[in-house]
């Protein structure tokens, strides 16, 4: 009981409330090489915003169905706002992609093809060789692990542990809430998402001087139906090569109810 209880939220912990100074969500664009197209992003700037102070950033992904609109859904603003006035959490930039890398980046009319996918394996291209240069002539970030995370729900939780594992000289940080399959051939991969595997599980790793030094932390809905316990045969490939990733299950099923609790847990113990 007492470890369900740590994974429990505050009421109203997504809502505004009284007393809170809140931060703000700008829609700005980049232009990316790697599609040859100009994309959107949110951009959440913390409160009290300083561009003259230097913070920690963090890249916030979303699913398959959705674009750089879906967290919006999440209540990121309120959740990380709360956070940082109650002093649970540091003043921190987010960053919210289209995780679709594509010359067209609109939703497609079918979802599961291979194509689809693609543009979002297509990701961790356009989030280095693009977006990130963007965010750091623009805004004032630490240069350094430290002081970077990638987060993700569902597609964007695959394509966070599979960044950054592929990164770990940028992220010292990994959030998967409800991850898709994909990352790993598997039995767990349902009809629609059949996959070769991004990875093998020897490669479900990171480089010893990271071992030690990047938090993971993966978390599932006690109601999952789409995926059942994919998230936690992700973590036990990770525990098998000497990760130790933060593990646990909320009630909920693939929906908010576990990915804006999976935010709300993640910013609390990144950037410490």
């Amino acid at each position: 009981m007492a470890n369900e209880m740590q994974w429990q939220t505050l009421e109203g912990f997504d809502c505004k409330q009284d007393g809170v100074v809140y931060g703000k969500l700008t829609e700005v664009e980049y232009f990316s090489k790697t599609t040859d197209a100009t994309r959107k992003c949110f951009v959440y700037t913390p409160p009290n915003y300083n561009p003259d102070t230097t913070y920690p950033v963090m890249y916030l992904l979303h699913g398959i169905g959705g674009t750089h609109t879906e967290w919006l859904g999440g209540m990121p603003n309120e959740i990380l706002s709360n956070l940082i006035a109650s002093e649970e959490a540091r003043p921190m930039i987010v960053v919210i992609p289209n995780v679709r890398a594509a010359k067209d980046d609109s939703m497609p009319a079918e979802i599961f093809t291979p194509t689809h996918t693609a543009a979002f394996d297509n990701f961790i291209n356009d989030l280095r060789d693009d977006l990130m240069p963007f965010i750091n002539a623009n805004y004032n970030v630490f240069g350094k692990r430290e002081a970077c995370a990638i987060a993700g729900l569902s597609m964007g939780g695959r394509e966070s542990i599979f960044i950054g594992l592929s990164m770990p000289e940028t992220f010292g940080y990994i959030g998967a809430f409800s991850p898709a399959p994909g990352l790993l051939s598997s039995i767990h991969d349902n009809d629609h998402m059949q996959h070769s595997g991004m990875l093998t599980t020897n490669k479900m790793t990171l480089p010893e001087e990271y071992k030690d030094k990047t938090f993971i932390l993966i978390c599932n809905g006690n109601d999952e139906a789409m995926f059942n316990d994919l998230a936690s045969y992700y973590t036990k490939a990770l525990q098998n090569n000497g990760l130790a990733p933060v593990y646990y299950t909320v009630d909920g099923g693939h929906d908010f109810r576990v990915w804006k609790n999976g935010l709300y847990h993640f910013a609390k113990r990144i950037f410490n």
